[in-house]
């Protein structure tokens, strides 16, 4: 079973949202399908289910392995890297 190896080296406590909404997606006026937390900056960014995979495009440029939820009720997070939930 594959495993996510970037866990242990994320920042502790986890970092708060820098903000409550897709960014990117206000500036250019559509509307995110779901919202994901970058664990190691706490940048908010949309899913893959939104036009413009915000989420996926932040951990491209930043290199941020994993990104968990930001919907409310939802407790999972998922690395990039690895293509796992941990």
């Amino acid at each position: 079973m594959k495993q996510c190896t970037h866990v242990a080296a994320l920042p502790l406590p986890e970092p708060g949202p820098l903000s409550e909404t897709c960014l990117e997606c206000l500036a250019e006026g559509t509307d995110p399908v779901q919202l994901r937390l970058c664990l190691t900056c706490g940048h908010v960014a949309c899913c893959d289910s939104s036009p413009n995979r915000h989420a996926t495009k932040h951990h491209a440029d930043s290199g941020h392995p994993v990104m968990r939820t930001f919907e409310p009720g939802d407790d999972w997070r998922w690395c990039f890297v690895d293509h796992v939930l941990v």
